[in-house]
């Protein structure tokens, strides 16, 4: 049983974003901060990757680890909800077959694709990865700085 009212659950529902999400944010501000520019969100590429690096041929997906179903055990936010259980299941399977289609065109049509997770950007680990994919370009004081500034603007 929710514990929300159907006009409490429905208010809260809409509030959820699809891009500009904190996760989101951050990604961007640490590629940006080392000196990458990029495109948001291209309306012409599978998926409408959240960040597209043109000059690199690289796409970064960063994922909301509900509503993209993140099957990770140490992920603790891809949590089915109680009610409606198969409505859900079959919503978030939807979306999973969608994302895969979508990495399988981007990669079809020459882009190389990075997946980032909430739960890796809300742990800082996808630091390390997101550097390697974009080939390693970076100011030493980029990483030092990262998660206390983003701590303190409340962007995780």
């Amino acid at each position: 049983m929710d514990i929300l009212t159907a006009e409490q659950r429905s208010v809260l529902m809409s509030r959820i974003r699809g891009k500009d999400t904190r996760p989101e944010m951050a990604v961007r501000t640490l590629a940006h901060r080392w000196g990458f520019r990029f495109r948001l969100h291209r309306r012409d590429l599978p998926g409408k990757p959240d960040l597209v690096f043109p000059r690199l041929r690289k796409a970064v997906l960063v994922h909301g680890c509900f509503w993209h179903h993140h099957f990770d055990v140490t992920c603790k936010n891809a949590v089915i909800p109680k009610t409606r259980r198969d409505w859900w299941m079959a919503k978030l399977s939807a979306n999973m077959d969608r994302d895969a289609k979508n990495l399988v065109s981007l990669r079809a049509e020459g882009w190389d694709v990075l997946v980032i997770w909430e739960c890796k950007v809300r742990s800082g680990e996808f630091v390390a990865e997101l550097r390697e994919f974009l080939g390693g370009r970076s100011r030493p004081s980029a990483d030092r700085s990262f998660g206390c500034m983003h701590a303190q603007h409340g962007l995780l």
